[in-house]
């Protein structure tokens, strides 16, 4: 089996990073749900809760905020891998050196990136 070329690396690396961003989506989506049954059930000053339950809200809400932190160096990351993948089908397309298939991956993953990172 020949090698990936460079197209599929970066089309593969602008996938795996989108993948990467709706995943901490999700996350955050999860946490702030924990976030909010747990506080209220501390308003709600609940029978189920143990005596540690505002500790285990301060860690949650730490957990949160790394998660949101996360997406700042992700973008960046994503849109290196938009402008990388730009030039590997500019590059591929003057060559004619890569099939339409991989070109039409490459293109989709390039317009999911851009879509991630607002176009930037």
């Amino acid at each position: 089996m020949a090698p990936p070329s460079a197209l599929n690396i970066a089309t593969q690396s602008a996938n795996r990073l989108v993948r990467e961003e709706s995943y901490y989506h999700k996350e955050q989506t999860s946490q702030e749900a924990r976030i909010k049954k747990l506080q209220d059930e501390i308003a709600a000053n609940s029978p189920e809760l143990d005596s540690n339950a505002p500790y285990v809200l301060k860690q949650e809400q730490t957990a949160l905020e790394e998660t949101k932190a996360v997406f700042g160096p992700l973008i960046d990351r994503i849109a290196g891998a938009v402008q990388k993948l730009e030039e590997q089908i500019a590059i591929s397309e003057s060559e004619g050196s890569a099939s339409e298939e991989d070109l039409k991956k490459a293109k989709e993953a390039l317009e999911n990136g851009k879509k991630v990172t607002g176009g930037v």
